[in-house]
């Protein structure tokens, strides 16, 4: 499971989607999120996958390798489909021992799954074809105007580009640890699910070990450096807008306004 974890992770190729400005697509990224909770019906949800399929096959990733990272969350997201079946009231379907599936918890159960894998699937996405670079980047750019707050900006950006930097960093070491204690005879596999979470116990102090210790060094690394914030530093290669993006600012406004059109004025079949 921690070997298909692939949020984080940058593939490298040539596509429409890997051009684009990361502002624009920090935007989308944050329209595709708002859009699935205002969603409301089936006709919402089509258009939802409609725009999700379009954009990788923009992006050129294979489907598998994006999927993949599906398998983390599925504990997640069957914990909270059990919750919604059987603790949402309504009108009863079926009765299992003193628990009752509603058919608001069933409607329930099934978008909650969706949306979750879409969040999922959209969030992938964004660092799939973005360099932590350039999302750092468009973040302190695209949150510039938070600075009339005093907020300091080009820090959240810097904080938020290293932590999606160090997601495929730790887990290349927590693979390496697996199999340096799979040599020495442990056994991450068998057994039920309590064994194999007590099985995973020993892993923990090694890779916060390892956590602290790479973090020491960027830290060391940054003083060395003379890294003392944003003030008065520039941009090697500066975020221009192309013709390509205010396009895509356009096509996700329509998005949007479909979307809410749609959860407006098209009635919940259920």
């Amino acid at each position: 499971m921690i070997r298909d974890i692939t949020l984080g992770q940058y593939y490298q190729t040539t596509s429409r989607l890997h051009r684009l400005d990361p502002r624009v697509k920090l935007m989308g990224t944050m329209v595709y999120i708002i859009s699935l909770f205002i969603s409301q019906n089936i006709v919402c949800y089509a258009l939802a996958t409609i725009f999700l399929i379009v954009l990788i096959k923009l992006s050129k990733v294979p489907f598998r390798f994006i999927v993949r990272g599906m398998k983390a969350i599925f504990f997640i997201m069957l914990i909270t489909v059990v919750f919604n079946l059987f603790l949402t009231t309504g009108r009863p379907l079926v009765q299992i021992w003193h628990l009752t599936i509603t058919y608001e918890g069933l409607k329930n159960a099934a978008y909650t799954a969706v949306r979750l894998i879409y969040l999922i699937l959209g969030s992938t996405l964004l660092t799939l074809t973005t360099t932590p670079n350039n999302l750092t980047d468009g973040l302190e750019k695209g949150l510039g105007f938070l600075r009339i707050f005093r907020l300091p900006v080009h820090e959240i950006a810097m904080m938020m580009s290293i932590a999606l930097r160090f997601i495929p960093i730790l887990l290349e070491e927590t693979d390496k640890i697996i199999k340096a204690q799979e040599a020495r005879g442990a056994d991450f596999e068998s057994g039920g699910m309590v064994r194999r979470v007590k099985a995973m116990v020993p892993l923990l102090v090694p890779l916060f070990v390892s956590a602290f210790r790479r973090a020491n060094d960027l830290a060391m690394a940054m003083e060395a450096r003379c890294y003392h914030g944003g003030e008065g530093r520039t941009k090697m290669k500066p975020l221009v807008y192309k013709a390509w993006d205010i396009r895509a600012y356009i096509i996700q406004a329509c998005y949007l306004a479909l979307m809410i059109l749609c959860a407006i004025f098209i009635p919940t079949p259920f």
